[in-house]
């Protein structure tokens, strides 16, 4: 398991909790923030930096997710149930985000040294850290049935609640998980398995859609059988950088960072369009 705390020691950690934009509207807002300080990562105009965001009421989907053989009648669905659909620009497949869904960016610099599997085993060792005290029971594979099922699903006696991406911005890395901290996990999966439903609608595709089961997906509270906030999990996250003397600053955007948001934000519209047509 890789030692996140070699990367993150030795220099200034630009912490930004929340949207660093006075309007946020949509999540493509927050995939361009992270290509924006990915760069400055890669650049190195930035240390690491690690974000906290989390958006209300939207289903990120991934690329294979756009070419479902009735994606018009899903993405309807989904829109029509009150989400914002958004296509993203990292890896994966569909995921649902909102207010008890807390979302964490680690933008890293020596992309060309951290290799895939690296960059998702440091997002597993910094989340088994920021829980040490809640539990030890957190283990990294794929939960089969869950959505977007991926290697390094993070679950609890094998019911997940979190889910990690990833994306290479030049030399810079954006790793990304989403956490469901609140709610129930199989409501959220239950939205995703009757999209899926409604996009497949039993045609044969080249793509190998998951098969979402919800008994499979749980929130963290849920699985704690405690009750946790999304800002209790984000100040467990402050106090911990600060317990082990990491040296961490609260930070926004610079001129630079924002200039680059808005030249990414227009790429993932144009993305958006070209995958959805009139629906994105």
């Amino acid at each position: 398991m890789s030692n996140w705390k070699n990367i993150f020691k030795g220099s200034s950690i630009r912490l930004i909790d929340g949207s660093p934009l006075t309007i946020n509207t949509s999540a493509m807002d927050e995939f361009a923030i992270d290509d924006a300080l990915a760069l400055s990562v890669s650049n190195q105009t930035s240390p690491p930096v690690i974000r906290l965001w989390t958006h209300d009421h939207t289903i990120v989907m991934g690329i294979p997710d756009s070419r479902l053989p009735q994606k018009d009648e899903a993405v309807t669905f989904l829109q029509q149930q009150g989400y914002q659909t958004v296509v993203r620009n990292s890896g994966g497949l569909a995921v649902v985000l909102d207010k008890g869904v807390l979302n964490v960016s680690l933008l890293l610099a020596n992309g060309d040294k951290i290799g895939i599997h690296e960059g998702y085993e440091i997002m597993v060792a910094f989340i088994k850290d920021i829980l040490q005290e809640e539990t030890d029971a957190i283990k990294a594979f794929e939960v089969v049935g869950s959505y977007c099922p991926g290697d390094y699903d993070l679950s609890i006696d094998g019911k997940k609640f979190a889910g990690i991406s990833q994306r290479r911005v030049r030399n810079g890395v954006a790793v990304q998980i989403y956490i469901a901290v609140e709610g129930s996990g199989q409501e959220r999966a239950s939205l995703i398995q009757e999209f899926y439903t409604k996009g497949l609608q039993g045609e044969e595709s080249k793509f190998d859609y998951p098969d979402v089961d919800p008994n499979t997906m749980r929130s963290l509270s849920e699985l704690l059988d405690q009750p946790i906030t999304v800002e209790e999990l984000k100040q467990k996250i402050t106090t911990y950088l600060t317990a082990h003397s990491f040296e961490w600053t609260a930070s926004t955007l610079a001129d630079e960072e924002l200039a680059t948001y808005q030249k990414r934000k227009q790429q993932m519209i144009d993305r958006n369009k070209k995958a959805l047509g009139e629906l994105a």
